[in-house]
């Protein structure tokens, strides 16, 4: 379970969490699979944790009681937690769930530098085109499809598997693929 607990962590969406604790204590949960139990953090963990904050941008919110934060700050500081722990995967279903949009990109930008497998849910389409390398695309509990963004993300897929009508064309200074959704049905 240590191993386990040291290789994979886990940000899930809309977490209940609601710790009566400061947001440096929440973020030092991520340390426990690497420590004895009930050991001190050390001045490594204690690095690792401040590196973690900083990374989301909640550096400032350290000795905050993470019960009074706002849900965007919450999640920021969940995910802190996650890369605290320092996985070889990391797991996030909505990342970016209450984030402002220059908390979504930071984030994920993040994420993206990550020397780890990375592996999240997202439901935004042109995020999903611009930060991921491989897209699998659900459709009734099934994958539809996988692939690159760039091969992926086409009208027909997204008729196909959301009945919506949509064009895509490539971002012209980012080079991924760009989802427009159109009013209207698709067409056949």
């Amino acid at each position: 379970v240590r191993q386990l607990a040291r290789a994979v962590a886990a940000v899930v969406q809309d977490s209940a969490a609601d710790f009566d604790l400061a947001v440096r204590e929440v973020v030092a949960m991520g340390r426990t699979p690497h420590k004895r139990l009930l050991a001190d953090d050390t001045p490594e963990d204690a690095e690792l944790i401040d590196g973690a904050l900083l990374a989301v941008d909640a550096l400032h919110l350290a000795d905050r009681p993470f019960d009074r934060l706002s849900g965007g700050e919450r999640q920021r500081v969940l995910i802190a937690r996650a890369l605290a722990q320092q996985p070889t995967l990391l797991v996030l279903d909505e990342p970016t769930n209450h984030l402002d949009i220059r908390h979504q990109l930071s984030v994920l930008g993040t994420l993206r530098r990550l020397p780890t497998t990375v592996l999240l849910a997202l439901h935004d389409l042109n995020l999903a085109a611009y930060y991921c390398d491989r897209l699998y695309v659900l459709h009734d509990g099934a994958v539809t499809a996988s692939g690159p963004p760039t091969e992926i993300l086409t009208p027909r897929l997204l008729a196909d598997v959301y009945g919506v009508a949509a064009e895509v064309a490539t971002h012209p200074r980012t080079g991924a693929p760009q989802v427009t959704f159109l009013p209207g049905e698709p067409r056949a």
